[in-house]
């Protein structure tokens, strides 16, 4: 299938891809934390590279200003995996499983609302003490990291968004088919319609809906997000995740008033980065202008020939952006504090 097409009904099983298709390879750690009711799985790039761009050192371990990148819906913490490490001289990132998706098991209470998704993020960062972090967000995790900025502003130092899934009135086709899993019995009957599918025709389905040229994919990446699509298959949990979570985020489209997230991104105090993708299926491109207005004082970058996924197509773009981000947060910091 190429990238022009529309693609099948059923690829709107796995929205966002679940590995990290790409080439960086960087060495990483994985480790659980336990809380109350939730478990979630943590990744972290191994050491850091020297700077970039001349940029100065600015420690190695936690002294290094802390940031969490959350993944999207179908997603997992591999999605940063090629982001994360050309970052990592300036930042001390971690990369979490959401409740139920990549290693992570469900969460006790079986909520997979916007909500739950942005609870379990402020639960995680407040019993680590990390905040306020550089929190990055892509898909469904940008809409919990917009309810986390706008109601723990104190957890956020600045906010990256790439195709956040903020409420849209006229979704594009192509992302019905994802909406449509929020629907009782519909993720069953995707399962039982690509029953005989294997894992790379699965694979190859959803990155053609993610990635606006699936061929930038390298074979090794391809190969990693197959073996990790085939192992999520197995999950027991797997289609009632996906069912519910989709649910949520239908769900959160429908919320009215200070629940609203074009409301919650209003509220939004932390210097914000938008980036859109202008091959995006799942996020309209138009959405772009209506959310640099909402997020107050916001940077835009949009990527013409990217899709859903900026963060895995061109990672080296958008980490120059948000270094943009993060050297404008410091000259805001530094000039409060000659003031003060």
């Amino acid at each position: 299938m190429s990238s022009t097409e529309s693609p099948d009904t059923a690829t709107a099983a796995l929205p966002v891809p679940p590995a990290g298709p790409g080439g960086h390879g960087a060495a990483e750690t994985v480790h659980t934390v336990a809380l109350p009711g939730l478990t979630l799985t943590v990744r972290t790039p191994v050491g850091a590279p020297a700077p970039q761009d001349g940029g100065a050192e600015t420690g190695t371990g936690r002294d290094r200003e802390p940031a969490l990148y959350v993944h999207g819906l179908g997603g997992s913490s591999q999605n940063w995996s090629d982001l994360m490490p050309l970052l990592a001289d300036r930042v001390d990132g971690e990369a979490i499983d959401l409740p139920g998706f990549g290693h992570s098991p469900p969460p006790d209470d079986g909520n997979y609302s916007v909500s739950a998704q942005a609870r379990a993020v402020i639960r995680y960062l407040d019993a680590a003490g990390r905040g306020p972090v550089h929190l990055i967000g892509n898909s469904m995790g940008g809409a919990a990291a917009t309810r986390v900025a706008a109601v723990r502003p104190d957890l956020v130092r600045t906010l990256t968004l790439i195709s956040p899934a903020l409420p849209e009135l006229r979704p594009q086709l192509t992302a019905v088919p994802t909406a449509l899993l929020a629907v009782p019995g519909i993720t069953g009957l995707f399962g039982r319609l690509t029953h005989d599918w294997t894992p790379e025709r699965r694979t190859r389905e959803v990155l053609a809906l993610c990635y606006g040229d699936p061929g930038r994919v390298s074979p090794e990446g391809f190969n990693a997000a197959v073996d990790e699509y085939a192992r999520r298959l197995e999950l027991p949990y797997f289609w009632e995740v996906m069912e519910r979570s989709a649910r949520g985020l239908v769900n959160a489209y429908t919320l009215g008033g200070q629940h609203n997230l074009w409301r919650q991104a209003e509220r939004v105090l932390a210097p914000t980065l938008l980036v859109y993708g202008g091959r995006d299926r799942l996020v309209s491109f138009r959405m772009a202008r209506r959310a640099a207005a909402a997020f107050r004082g916001s940077r835009l970058l949009t990527l013409p020939e990217a899709g859903h996924v900026a963060m895995m197509e061109y990672p080296e773009t958008v980490a120059r952006a948000v270094r943009e981000l993060l050297d404008s947060d410091m000259t805001d910091v530094t000039a409060d504090a000659s003031r003060s």
